[in-house]
């Protein structure tokens, strides 16, 4: 039905749901054997919940609806994986590990602040980084209208252009206004892991059960 837990249970409430031929009870107790209606349509048991892990590419929005022209992640799924919800987002030009699922448990344990969840990501800068910028947000971090900013900061090369960078938090463009409050652009942002899911080896677009 697509509905949650709420809006079913007022859906029940207000008698609109028939258990075998009568009226529901919420908190009462279906099987799969039972013959669950609304609206004079049997509504299909779920028992199981649906979790995949998906490397988005860039240039695609998070969100179900197109933001213009922009295409949306969910026109790379099959019709079966469009009601999933993503946990979290990745912007439009940022690329890399999204999860989706049915499981409100899931994604709420996954990005609620009170559950500390690690993410990684491979930035790419349009200038080198000076190491005095690198030690403000790594050792001090950086004050932003939300909040301070604090991140973890690994070279990935020589240039100074290229960081893995280490967050607990989640909040918006909160990697791409750090370096921009110092003067940088972030030109690539991908990321590859998620708390205890990694990117791996998928390729742009693909997406795999987890």
């Amino acid at each position: 039905m697509g509905v949650s837990r709420r809006e079913a249970d007022n859906l029940i409430a207000a008698g609109k749901i028939l258990v075998d031929g009568k009226k529901g009870e919420v908190g009462a107790r279906v099987t799969e054997e039972s013959k669950v209606e609304y609206r004079g349509k049997l509504v299909p048991f779920e028992n199981s919940f649906i979790y995949l892990a998906m490397n988005k590419p860039a240039g695609y929005v998070s969100s179900r609806k197109r933001q213009g022209e922009v295409p949306t992640l969910y026109e790379l799924l099959p019709d079966e994986y469009k009601l999933l919800k993503t946990v979290g987002r990745l912007d439009k030009d940022s690329s890399g590990l999204i999860l989706l699922t049915n499981d409100g448990d899931f994604a709420y344990k996954m990005t609620h602040p009170k559950f500390v969840k690690t993410k990684e990501y491979e930035v790419e800068l349009d200038n080198v980084l000076e190491p005095l910028h690198q030690q403000m947000i790594a050792d001090f971090g950086i004050d932003l209208p939300d909040g301070k900013s604090q991140l973890g900061l690994e070279r990935l090369n020589d240039t100074r252009k290229s960081w893995r960078v280490t967050m607990h938090e989640g909040r918006n463009r909160q990697i791409r206004r750090t370096f921009g409050a110092l003067g940088y652009t972030v030109v690539k942002l991908h990321r590859v892991r998620f708390g205890n899911y990694e990117l791996g080896q998928l390729k742009p677009g693909e997406f795999v059960h987890i």
